[in-house]
């Protein structure tokens, strides 16, 4: 277990922390609501190569539905041997189904680390202990994003941007995937699991994350707001750029 905390210190919580008063050293005004942007545009720009993969995924799945649905009809009532053609046919068109949800777990621990640092450090003074050595030590702090809002504190219209931005970025997301469908048995009617996600993922989750933007910190709000924009921005580029190819 202590391995384990080590690691996420190391990987995670201290390598957050120092960037964190890193860009506070070198943002106007030294504003950690602009640093908490900054230091999110910098994780999504890192993780770029897989949130492209998972979107391209999306699209590549949605092509693929003629296909999954003949495989339906054809194995109808052979669950099994239908999963197995089914995974037979994303490994012919390269195409890997748990894309979108390796970026949910690669996310995590990026979201844990930045709400625990905003939990345990105060910001009004620096814990020189957690600093790297060439990390540049900021002389003023500003915990009033933009003047306005406590970043420290809780913001009902921060966290509704948050929920709002990620039904955008849902919105967005699912117009690319496979209609769901309705599997029929011969005593009952049920939904198709992916029918059920997608209305988690887009009616769901985005009152969740509100209620964690609100219950937490304005920091943890302006995080979701600012990926969120750019997961939406993404999945427009990915299929501008689709349809161009």
């Amino acid at each position: 277990m202590l391995v384990i905390v080590d690691f996420f210190y190391s990987a995670f919580y201290d390598p957050i922390y120092n960037t964190l008063v890193a860009l506070i050293a070198f943002v106007p005004g030294a504003d950690v609501g602009i640093a908490v942007i900054l230091l999110t545009l910098g994780i999504r720009l890192i993780l770029l190569p897989f949130s492209l993969s998972a979107a391209r995924t999306q699209l590549a799945m949605k092509d693929l539905e003629p296909k999954i649905k003949e495989l339906k009809e054809k194995h109808k009532g052979d669950k099994q041997k239908e999963a197995l053609e089914t995974l037979a046919l994303y490994r012919e068109e390269k195409v890997n189904p748990f894309a979108s949800i390796l970026m949910v777990i690669i996310q995590i621990p990026v979201l844990f680390a930045l709400y625990w640092v905003f939990f345990y450090e105060p910001f009004s003074t620096i814990n020189a202990a957690r600093l790297y050595a060439f990390t540049p030590v900021p002389q003023n702090i500003s915990l009033e994003f933009l003047g306005l809002i406590s970043i420290m504190g809780k913001s009902i219209i921060l966290a509704i941007l948050a929920g709002a931005t990620q039904f955008l970025q849902a919105h967005l997301a699912l117009s690319g995937t496979m209609k769901p469908t309705t599997l029929v048995s011969d005593n009952s009617m049920q939904m198709d699991f992916q029918k059920i996600m997608n209305m988690q993922l887009k009616y769901v989750f985005p009152f969740i994350i509100a209620i964690i933007s609100y219950t937490t910190s304005s920091a943890i709000a302006l995080y979701f707001i600012t990926t969120n924009l750019a997961g939406a921005l993404q999945e427009w580029y990915v299929r501008r750029a689709v349809k161009k190819s």
